[in-house]
């Protein structure tokens, strides 16, 4: 059985305007993976939605 994606297994750190440093933790494995994203666009989708879209959760976790 497969554990659904939410936005509290991501951590935003805004680094500047253009750049936010993104942490995924695994909820099954507790696992970590961060990198820097450009897309502030994405961010904004999913940090200021109240219920962002599983959709757009799982593009950024492939990010990852």
């Amino acid at each position: 059985m497969s554990t659904k994606i939410k936005e509290s297994d991501f951590t935003f750190l805004f680094v500047d305007h253009r750049h936010c440093k993104v942490t995924y933790q695994s909820p099954k494995t507790g696992k970590k993976w961060t990198k820097t994203i450009n897309d502030v666009s994405l961010i904004e989708m999913i940090k200021n939605n109240g219920s962002p879209k599983r959709k757009d959760l799982e593009i950024l976790k492939f990010i990852l």
